[in-house]
């Protein structure tokens, strides 16, 4: 993570003050209105909202230095969908949260991700406007933190963004992500 956007994160978050805490994991409220989804599968993001390719990359960027994590073509989503697969020498704390293969999360086109969180993390997520629940959510007591986070828009919102990404990664795995990770 760039320098900016690490100070950038620090200051939105004194700025603002922080609406809920998971997982030690202080969640600031997510300006603007949350974006439409659909109600059924595929579950998408409704509204147009385009990526910011470099925001994008910055995101790329940071979960391909995760310990273990390779990007690929997702194995459960729709086409053009990157997915964040963990190697087979990682070892998974909660492998029944996973929705398919060794993907933990995946990026949609539209820059919108699907991850599997902790659940008191991903109630904190919906609450404070970074999340809805996917439709399986509901399904299985292991998906009960499946979430689809919003697009990031701003540096700001990738910062809380990666975090959430990283907690999904360490709900997975049991394992924090290194700082180099950032």
């Amino acid at each position: 993570m760039t320098t900016l956007l690490k100070v950038a994160a620090a200051v939105f978050c004194v700025i603002n003050g922080t609406a809920a805490v998971a997982d030690d994991i202080a969640l600031p409220t997510r300006d603007g209105t949350r974006p439409q989804t659909t109600n059924g599968i595929p579950h998408v993001q409704l509204g147009g909202i385009k990526a910011n390719p470099n925001l994008t990359d910055a995101l790329l960027q940071n979960v391909a230095q995760m310990p273990g994590v390779e990007l690929g073509p997702t194995r459960v989503s729709l086409p053009g969908a990157v997915g964040f697969q963990l190697g087979s020498d990682v070892s998974l704390a909660n492998p029944d949260a996973i929705v398919g293969g060794r993907e933990f999360a995946h990026l949609h086109p539209d820059g919108s991700l699907h991850a599997s969180l902790d659940p008191a993390l991903a109630k904190a997520a919906v609450s404070t406007g970074w999340a809805t629940p996917h439709p399986w959510a509901a399904q299985r007591e292991s998906f009960a933190g499946f979430v689809m986070i919003y697009t990031p828009q701003t540096e700001e919102e990738l910062a809380v963004v990666l975090r959430l990404v990283r907690a999904s990664y360490a709900f997975v795995t049991g394992q924090d992500v290194p700082n180099q990770a950032q």
